[in-house]
């Protein structure tokens, strides 16, 4: 859903524009603290690298195209993944940053709609997803198994919920004299359809996360119960009928040695592997996703939107389409294009979640300097007093 120049007037436009620029000066404030939590799970050296790799990964299953029917196709969106893995604040900026490459290195998303694909995309699905995953873990069982029904539902339900807000933009500010209750109707139609492929992409991947570091999943922290050791007269034989009380301890010996618990599987192994199917989804299934128009140029194209789309600024650019101008190889020159751009992605999205994580350890640090010199300025010494 990917809104290209012309299709909102320039009042509209800005005004998307204030909404994604506030988002973001929020969520850096948010991220910040999010990544000083996600610290005291998986170190802090390797908190906005995982970060970045999600962005990353957000920006090579987008150019999987999937078939949802009648010669459409849709593709991921991300919100509700980078939500759940990252947090909502982190999972915001990650999106802007993938939004933003798009637009500025592939021509994807109109330069004076970024501020609306932001808004769309990287807001409301963000926000949507999870409001829709905290309040169903709220009431279903604390297991493994809840968060990843309440992953599929928040998903699913994010993507029509940013159909329905660009429709609600296109009633304020749409460029084409179009029936919005139509409109409206299509688009829900077919983003509620694309929303099943999102949540079953967000569900693989979530649960791909849980099965080897559970902790890594920031929305799934707090959801496992705490292991209660239980002990009690063991019987022998000719001892006679053992006692039904049983005391409950997390420090007396077990009546049988516990089974070691399986070591968790590195960070670095999991940064590994989720880099290397980054590069494989960009530089290699990319070539087979659906060349049908999404959701959105599906709609516009049937209801006369897309007659009022502008040219892009950077068409001309050497990666517009995601292809190497200068290759004739299409498999080559897509999954090249493909992997720079996964690649750049994820040193952007890396490089600005350090600097946030950075200044919230400057600004705590400066802050416990400052506490102990008003402690010590505070303090009289004997001989003075």
């Amino acid at each position: 859903m990917h809104v290209p120049d012309g299709f909102l007037d320039a009042p509209v436009s800005v005004a998307t524009g204030a909404v994604a620029a506030a988002a973001v000066a929020v969520s850096l404030r948010g991220a910040r603290r999010e990544l000083a939590g996600a610290a005291a799970y998986h170190g802090a050296e390797r908190t906005a690298p995982l970060a970045g790799l999600v962005a990353a990964f957000v920006f090579a299953v987008q150019m999987l195209n999937f078939p949802v029917g009648a010669g459409t196709s849709g593709h991921l969106m991300g919100g509700a993944l980078a939500a759940i893995l990252v947090g909502p604040y982190t999972g915001v900026l990650a999106l802007s940053v993938v939004l933003l490459m798009q637009a500025l290195l592939f021509a994807d998303g109109g330069l004076t709609a970024l501020g609306t694909n932001i808004t769309l995309i990287g807001v409301v699905t963000v926000v949507t997803s999870y409001a829709v995953f905290r309040a169903l873990v709220r009431v279903l069982p604390r297991r493994r198994g809840s968060v990843t029904a309440a992953s599929f539902v928040s998903a699913l339900l994010s993507v029509p919920a940013a159909a329905a807000v660009f429709t609600g933009l296109y009633a304020l500010g749409g460029t084409a004299e179009v029936s919005l209750g139509k409109v409206l109707t299509a688009m829900l139609g077919v983003h509620t359809l694309i929303g099943v492929g999102e949540a079953l992409i967000t569900t693989a991947t979530v649960g791909a996360v849980l099965a080897v570091r559970p902790d890594l999943v920031y929305a799934a922290r707090g959801t496992a119960r705490p292991l209660v050791l239980r002990s009690g007269p063991v019987a022998t034989p000719g001892s006679g009928p053992v006692p039904q009380a049983v005391t409950t301890s997390t420090t007396a010996e077990p009546a049988v040695p516990p089974v070691p618990a399986a070591r968790p599987a590195s960070a670095r192994k999991v940064w590994a592997g989720g880099l290397a199917a980054t590069l494989l989804c960009a530089g290699v299934v990319s070539f087979y996703a659906s060349a049908a128009p999404d959701g959105l140029e599906r709609v516009a194209g049937e209801y006369g939107i897309s007659s009022r789309e502008e040219e892009h600024g950077l068409a001309g650019s050497p990666l517009a389409d995601y292809g190497i101008a200068s290759i004739t190889d299409e498999r080559l020159s897509g999954g090249l294009a493909g992997v720079i751009g996964a690649g750049t992605t994820l040193a952007a999205g890396t490089g600005v979640l350090v600097v946030v994580r950075r200044r919230r350890n400057a600004a705590a640090t400066a802050g416990g300097s400052a506490g102990r010199a008003g402690s010590g300025a505070g303090r009289t010494p004997a001989g003075n007093a």
